[in-house]
């Protein structure tokens, strides 16, 4: 009998997170599952070494993308392809889950038949190098107190990220496949494509996913969300302007018009009220100056009045 869940592990040249992330896996209390690790332009022999030496070894997959020809959306539709099972999940090599995520998500869309995904409550793990490895120095909730997944607060940013969510490989089938066009924000375009026919549910509670961020990390030990920042106001904009020529071609540009007239609108008298704010804040702080700092004030004055002579 095939696995019911593929995990499809995204690496590129970071042997150190590879590890830590079939680690992570190894942990779950679920087990029947299988791993397809994409090597997305490391070097082949150090990636299946990694593999051989992990204690998965027997449920992974490797497959190889030249480097140059593979990126964050090709490396994941390559393993979700490969993975051939009803369920499937990214779990990047950075992050990592609670060891009862796999347990807990299969047994929810278990019982939820008609629904395409499930995305559980998610922490950010900050890290830091200290001593040539990277260490957890604290952590935040993602979203703190969400409850659901909202296709109103989802067009407006992003609420989920692929360590959270198991889906229904058959999703594939009736939205289509991961953007290869972008170079990040994949995800988001397809939970939005998800959510318009469907819903995504919801593990409220106990965080069960962990997104790992290191803000001051460059090069390949970045992760995308600073790594990415260029990439992902472009993609966003690319999302919505896509979305809004379906609209327009559809509808017509009447709304969409209405619409970004009164954006401007607004834009411009949110500036006139912050200058006005910011202009009472600067004599509000130079009275204040002026009654506690009087000696200061004449020199002031004396400037000015030696630039109108």
């Amino acid at each position: 009998m095939p696995s019911r869940v593929g995990i499809v592990v995204r690496t590129r040249r970071r042997p150190d997170f590879l590890r830590r992330a079939l680690a992570d896996v190894a942990a779950q209390t679920f087990h029947d599952y299988r791993i397809v690790v994409v090597n997305d332009g490391g070097d082949p022999d150090e990636v299946e070494a990694i593999v051989a030496a992990s204690d998965v070894r027997d449920a992974v997959q490797v497959q190889h993308i030249a480097d140059g020809e593979g990126g964050r959306c090709v490396a994941a539709n390559t393993g979700v392809r490969d993975a051939g099972t009803d369920l499937v999940v990214l779990h990047d090599d950075d992050d990592r889950w609670h060891p009862e995520f796999l347990a807990r998500t299969v047994a929810w869309l278990d019982d939820h038949a008609h629904s395409p995904a499930v995305a559980v409550s998610t922490e950010i793990v900050y890290e830091e190098q200290r001593g040539g490895t990277w260490t957890e120095v604290g952590r935040a909730p993602f979203w703190a107190g969400m409850q659901r997944i909202s296709l109103g607060e989802m067009m407006s940013v992003n609420r989920a990220v692929p360590i959270s969510v198991l889906y229904r490989r058959s999703v594939h089938d009736e939205v289509g496949w991961y953007d290869e066009t972008l170079d990040a924000v994949e995800d988001w375009d397809l939970y939005l494509r998800i959510l318009r026919t469907g819903e995504i549910g919801f593990l409220p509670g106990e965080a069960l996913a962990f997104w790992a961020q290191r803000p001051d990390a460059t090069g390949l030990d970045a992760n995308s969300m600073f790594a990415l920042t260029e990439a992902h106001a472009v993609d966003d904009a690319r999302v919505r302007d896509r979305a809004l020529a379906e609209w327009v071609r559809r509808e017509g540009p009447g709304l969409p018009l209405y619409m970004a007239s009164l954006q401007a609108e607004l834009k411009a008298h949110v500036d006139r009220r912050f200058e006005e704010v910011s202009a009472g804040l600067r004599h509000d702080l130079r009275s204040e100056l002026d009654a506690h700092q009087p000696f200061w004030s004449r020199v002031r004055r004396l400037r000015r009045g030696l630039r109108r002579r």
